[in-house]
């Protein structure tokens, strides 16, 4: 494949897990709603919303390129 070809396959993936996890936020009031006052429905809601957030930010952090410090070059009348 081009590279071209690859970043684009890349930014489909991209893409689709980012619209599953709108779906996902945007189903969170109406799972609460539907759990309605029922403790051991709302339970199980709050653990299966912390386990996907969990997932998320795992998937988030193991995706995001650590930060590189920046390279400065000292001022001319510092250097020797």
């Amino acid at each position: 494949m081009s590279a071209l070809t690859d970043l684009q396959a890349a930014v489909a993936a991209e893409d689709t897990v980012i619209a599953s996890a709108v779906t996902l936020i945007q189903g969170i009031p109406a799972l609460i709603a539907a759990a309605g006052t029922d403790p051991a429905a709302l339970t199980a809601l709050q653990s299966d919303i912390t386990a996907q957030a969990t997932a998320l930010a795992a998937a988030v952090a193991a995706n995001t390129p650590a930060a590189t410090p920046p390279v400065t070059t000292p001022p001319a009348s510092a250097r020797k």
